[in-house]
């Protein structure tokens, strides 16, 4: 039974000062340059995708797709102890310091809640929405934190590629992953009634056309000044990622405006709401619909990697006593 939406109230909104360039959150553990004799010894495949910086240091090709996954797998199995890590071609590879940044991030929301202390372990459940192929969130999140995830997916073939890397790793009693049956929906249908969540995540697609995404993925190759932005006129998809991944009709915006919609409805299940935010414009308006879903905390957080500026928005429809009370008991 879906619940009637609240009447409209002016949220709590705290927002973070800009993170400056290249910091990565303190507790990351991807500060600095990477150490390239560790993660060889980790992944020995990765020699084969180093090249020559011209300070005279190994570095990858980061406008090269199997470099990049093989620096994940890499950093996954130094790091997060994560063995065995695979994507089927052409799906999104994600940068790992990036991803564990909002993990992070997500602790410290709760920790404020919780005393100032990061709750850890299986008592705390993070539903991501669109778990993708890679499965990354729910593997970063168990390796640092503990927690238990139920990762979402419209696409069957998404969720088989997720959970073979659920299975690989022995993580099935700390991963669940769950089709999405109906494809216009976020969190519509998909949970159960008794189910509790202290929170949802979601890295969103960005752009609202396969023109658009392909148009992104030439800049990032520009920027990044590789061969292949060099050699090739034409936009390509050279990071990899399909369409469900990449754009959805409407892009970003129209996106979180549908899950902030949705949220009213499952409000009681879950504590904490957040969505990463790739472009800075649309933040008024996610701030006047939250505003009007009667929201009553509003949380914007920056984050940043390398020249990167990111941010992801939370919001909780519960009192700041509430929140602590549920995690009291989540704990318990």
């Amino acid at each position: 039974m879906q619940m009637k939406a609240p009447q409209q109230r002016k949220p709590s909104q705290t927002a973070a000062k800009p993170a400056p360039a290249a910091r990565l959150h303190p507790r990351n553990r991807h500060q600095g340059r990477y150490d390239m004799a560790r993660l060889l010894a980790a992944n020995p495949a990765l020699k084969g995708y180093l090249v020559r910086t011209p300070a005279g240091t190994d570095s990858i090709d980061f406008s090269n797709p199997a470099g990049v996954r093989e620096l994940n797998r890499a950093l996954l199995a130094s790091d997060y102890g994560i063995q065995q890590w695979d994507i089927p071609d052409g799906y999104l590879c994600p940068p790992v310091p990036g991803r564990v940044d909002y993990l992070h991030g997500l602790a410290d929301l709760l920790a404020a809640d919780n005393g100032g202390t990061i709750p850890r372990g299986p008592g705390v459940r993070a539903l991501d929405i669109g778990v993708g192929a890679n499965c990354i969130y729910p593997l970063l999140g168990q390796a640092e934190y503990g927690w238990r995830f139920l990762g979402s997916d419209i696409d069957t073939g998404v969720l088989q590629a997720a959970d073979a890397n659920v299975q690989a790793n022995h993580l099935g009693e700390r991963i669940a992953l769950r089709l999405q049956p109906a494809r216009g929906n976020l969190f519509a249908g998909l949970l159960q009634a008794d189910e509790r969540f202290e929170l949802t995540l979601c890295n969103p697609p960005f752009h609202a056309s396969a023109k658009e995404a392909a148009q992104g993925s030439q800049r990032k190759l520009r920027n990044l000044g590789g061969t292949q932005a060099r050699a090739s006129k034409a936009p390509a998809l050279n990071f990899g990622g399909q369409a469900n991944e990449l754009w959805c009709t409407g892009g970003e915006a129209s996106f979180l405006r549908r899950m902030i919609r949705e949220s009213v409805d499952i409000q009681q299940q879950v504590l904490w709401f957040s969505s990463l935010v790739a472009k800075s414009e649309h933040l008024a308006d996610i701030r006047k619909q939250l505003g009007k879903a009667g929201a009553a905390e509003v949380r914007e957080v920056a984050m940043a990697q390398g020249n990167k500026q990111s941010r992801f928005v939370a919001w909780s429809f519960h009192s700041a006593t509430a929140r602590k009370d549920w995690l009291q008991q989540a704990q318990a």
